[in-house]
């Protein structure tokens, strides 16, 4: 059978993947969890299999979708290692799905036979050919390129045992881990069916009728975006705050630390483009792993007809996870985001770049820049605001002036004091101090002696 040599986990150590077995079994690793119900395919680099780029993508329902898909994969993969500078000699292909109701395994494995020759035939119409295509479904592993049965029967071959393969080894001495499966990580962005249900769905309507036709408001806009951040701030400080659950408890303690109201007047804030950039600052440190806990749990107040409303605090998860290492994570969290709402720009241009590979620190800068220019107008805001003030009380007379222009203006029966001419007076007083001059002017405007002047 075909080998494969594999640089992960360490770039100075080469795993060598024999047969379909081994390479049914890497592929949690090269993942990252259990991908279940999902088309994965796996770019190949140079005479020894070099794995490079991978996406994933959940199998579509509808066999008529298959061939377009397919094309759209196989461009999308080979496009993309085209970027990061070679393109594939080869790819693999895996379709992973268990048996449907009234189902086995056999059957799940035949009827997603024509699925596996679109991919085929896709990759082959660009000259990448796919040097293996395996199904993966209760426990065993087929595979579609194989015509032998003696090593390939039509019942299949089981899969190893957890954690007996060379990549499992491998991978256990690297420190890798392998989070559970796919349907267990989407769990923690999905609605539970509860009471709460009808209590988040209440309060997003409620919500709704205030706040859109304030979003709309160009002079609004900016109220909501503000209101909107500080609240979700708030929520970020309030879960970093609470005591640390365990993994299995974690979210539901997240869940009542925030109220339906609360989580609905954040959800629908977040709709304005620019306010979800703006929280899109919350990507490093202790920002970042208390916005990822508030971004999920968000996620799960998304529930009846606010389905699609979830694509924004979906992508900000998954920004967040890709911005801190996790690209399984990130994977996860972006293909439910466009599984909310297939256009939504944010997350496909996040999950092409996360599945290329590339770095986002490209996009942390930007990020980073955005929030220092707004600091420094702020500042240069506050700066001006104290200069101001400081004007006015410069020019704004104090008490000992005022008493001073109220006594030289006192009656003395109607004439000018002996000697004196008021115009040439006045002359000569705007010329030795005008500020002085400018105080009784004021006076004698009929303004208050503390007005503007």
């Amino acid at each position: 059978m075909n080998e494969h040599d594999e640089t992960s986990p360490s770039d100075a150590q080469q795993i060598t993947l024999r047969g379909p077995a081994e390479l049914a079994d890497a592929l949690p690793y090269l993942m990252g969890f259990h991908p279940n119900d999902s088309v994965v395919m796996v770019a190949l680099h140079g005479g020894r299999g070099r794995f490079g780029g991978r996406l994933r993508l959940g199998i579509p329902r509808d066999p008529q979708e298959w061939e377009p898909v397919s094309g759209q994969l196989a461009r999308s993969l080979i496009e993309g290692s085209e970027k990061r500078g070679s393109r594939p000699d080869a790819i693999i292909v895996f379709l992973c799905q268990d048996p449907g109701e009234g189902e086995d395994a056999p059957r799940t494995m035949e009827r997603l036979r024509p699925l596996a020759q679109c991919l085929r035939t896709a990759c082959g119409s660009l000259d990448v050919p796919v040097l293996e295509a395996l199904c993966i479904s209760d426990g065993r592993y087929w595979s579609y390129c194989c015509p032998d049965d003696r090593c390939c029967p039509p019942e299949g071959n089981p899969m190893a045992l957890p954690g007996t393969t060379v990549m499992a080894a491998a991978a256990a001495y690297a420190g890798i881990q392998v989070r559970g499966s796919l349907s267990d990580m989407e769990a923690r962005f999905t609605p539970r069916e509860s009471e709460a249900v009808r209590e988040q769905e209440r309060a997003l309507d409620s919500a709704g009728a205030l706040l859109v036709s304030r979003i709309l408001d160009p002079e609004g806009r900016g109220v909501v975006a503000t209101e909107t951040l500080e609240l979700a701030g708030r929520l970020r400080e309030r879960l970093g705050s609470a005591p640390t659950a365990g993994p299995a408890l974690a979210d539901i303690a997240d869940d009542r630390l925030i109220t339906a109201e609360e989580a609905a007047a954040v959800i629908l804030g977040l709709q304005d483009r620019e306010t979800r950039d703006r929280a899109a600052e919350w990507m490093e440190g202790h920002e970042a792993e208390t916005a990822l806990r508030l971004w999920r749990a968000l996620a799960r107040r998304c529930v009846g007809p606010f389905v699609e409303h979830a694509a924004a605090p979906l992508t900000l998860a998954g920004w967040v996870s890709w911005s801190t290492g996790d690209e399984a994570g990130a994977r996860v969290a972006l293909g439910l985001a466009l599984r909310a709402d297939p256009h939504y720009t944010f997350a496909q241009l996040l999950h092409q770049a996360c599945n290329q590979g590339l770095d986002p620190e490209t996009l942390r800068r930007c990020l980073r820049g955005e929030r220092a220019a707004r600091a420094g107008q702020e500042d240069d805001r506050a700066s001006g605001t104290r200069a101001r003030r400081a004007v006015r009380r410069r020019s704004a007379p104090c008490p000992s002036d005022t008493r001073d222009a109220k006594r030289k203006r006192r009656p003395t029966g109607g004439r000018a004091p002996s000697g004196s001419r008021p115009g040439r007076d006045m002359n000569r007083g705007q010329a030795r101090d005008p500020r002085r001059l400018s105080r009784r002017g004021a006076d004698g405007g009929g303004r208050s002696p503390g007005g503007p002047s």
